[in-house]
C-alpha cells in the first residue's frame, strides 16, 4: 500500500518542501507566529451538548492521557486541529500553521467560528515547545499532528495531550467524523460532536447530485511528477464518499506511464500542469475522452485548503465548490 507523503516528524528543509507539495503545500513558515496576537483567554462557554464527566481518559498511539477537567485553555497542534475545535466552539489559544498558499489563518470556513479572534500561530516545521508552555495550556490536541514519542513527552510535560490514533507515518488518516469525536470527547462536548458530525453529513448529502449515487470516482493527485490515486485512507478524499461516490480504500501509486487506474466514470484532479494533461496516457482515458474530468488546480486555493483540513467546517464549504463541476460532467 502506497500512502501520498503526509506531514511527519522531518524537519529538513528539502523534506519539508516535499512534504509541504504532498500536503497542500507551498512556503513552510510563512505564517509564524510574530505578528499573531492570542485570541482571549476566557473559558469557553459552556455547550448545550456539554454532557462529559471528567476526569477524562482517551487512548492514542503513545498510552493513555487523562484531562482531569474541563479545558479552558486549548492549544491545537494537528494540521487540521483547529477547525476541529472550532467547530465544537472553542477558540484555541494557538493553532498550528497549515501547509498552503492561502491565507490559512482567514480560511473562510472558520471565519464565523473563531469570532474576531485570531489564535497565535505554531510553525509548522518544528513545534516551539517554549511558545505553546508560555500560553499555560491545560490540554493540547494532536489528533493529526503525527508527532513522534519523544516530542509527545515533552509536550506532556507542559499539559495532557492527546496525540494521533497510530504512531508517526503508521496507519491511515482518522476520518474526520473519527476526529470529531475523540475532540469531543477531550473537550467534554461529546453530544455537540454527535450533532456537528450529523449536521456536516446532512449538508454533504444535499450538495450531492442524484448523479453521484453510487458512481465511482478517482482523485488524481499529482505531487512533485509522481501521480496518485488517492483513496480514503487519505483524509484529502473522505469528502468524495460523503458526496455518495464509490471512492477505493486504498491510495496508489502510479506512474506518468500507467494512468489507467483513474479511468473511472469521473475524475478529479488536482496538481498537474498543461503539459500533464496534454500527454498521450491521459487523453487516452475514457473518461477524459468522454469529458468526464474535473481539475481543481493547484495547491494553492482555498479548495485545496478546505480538502487539506477535511474538517466539519471545511467540507461542506469544499463540497459547495466541487460538487456543481461534478454534477455538470456527469450530466
Amino acid at each position: 500500500m502506497s500512502h501520498v507523503p503526509r506531514p511527519g516528524r522531518r524537519t529538513e528543509c528539502t523534506a519539508l518542501r516535499a512534504l509541504a507539495a504532498a500536503a497542500l503545500t507551498v512556503l513552510v513558515a510563512a505564517a509564524c507566529s510574530s505578528t499573531s496576537q492570542a485570541p482571549s483567554t476566557r473559558a469557553p462557554e459552556p455547550s448545550a451538548g456539554t454532557q462529559n464527566a471528567f476526569p477524562v481518559t482517551l487512548k492514542h498511539a503513545y498510552g493513555e492521557t487523562t484531562i482531569p477537567a474541563e479545558p479552558t485553555r486549548v492549544v491545537t497542534i494537528g494540521f487540521n486541529e483547529g477547525d476541529f475545535a472550532l467547530a465544537l466552539g472553542v477558540v484555541p489559544l494557538a493553532e498550528r500553521e497549515f501547509f498552503g498558499g492561502f491565507d490559512w489563518q482567514d480560511r473562510p470556513w472558520a471565519a464565523a467560528a473563531k469570532n474576531g479572534a485570531q489564535p497565535v500561530a505554531l510553525a509548522s516545521s518544528e513545534l516551539p515547545l517554549e511558545t505553546i508552555a508560555g500560553l499555560r495550556p491545560d490540554l493540547i490536541l494532536g489528533v493529526y499532528s503525527f508527532i513522534d514519542q519523544p516530542t509527545y513527552e515533552r509536550l506532556s510535560a507542559i499539559a495532557p495531550t492527546v496525540a494521533q490514533p497510530t504512531p508517526d507515518g503508521e496507519g491511515a488518516a482518522a476520518p474526520w467524523q473519527e476526529q470529531t469525536r475523540i475532540t469531543g470527547q477531550a473537550l467534554g462536548r461529546s453530544d455537540r460532536a454527535e450533532q456537528v458530525i450529523a449536521e456536516t453529513e446532512q449538508k454533504l448529502k444535499d450538495a450531492a447530485a442524484p448523479s453521484f449515487a453510487g458512481r465511482t470516482l478517482a482523485m488524481d493527485f499529482m505531487v512533485d511528477g509522481t501521480p496518485y490515486k488517492l483513496g480514503t485512507d487519505d483524509l484529502r478524499a473522505q469528502l468524495f464518499t460523503g458526496l455518495d461516490f464509490d471512492v477505493p480504500a486504498t491510495t496508489e501509486t502510479l506512474s506518468p506511464e500507467t494512468l489507467g487506474p483513474l479511468d473511472q466514470d469521473v475524475i478529479v484532479s488536482m496538481g498537474r500542469t498543461q503539459e500533464q494533461y496534454d500527454s498521450p496516457v491521459l487523453r487516452n482515458l475514457n473518461a477524459v475522452k468522454q469529458g468526464r474530468i474535473v481539475n481543481m488546480g493547484g495547491y494553492t486555493t482555498p479548495f485545496a485548503g478546505a480538502l487539506g483540513y477535511s474538517s466539519p467546517l471545511s467540507l461542506p464549504y469544499a463540497a459547495d465548490q466541487v460538487a456543481p463541476k461534478l454534477a455538470e460532467v456527469l450530466g
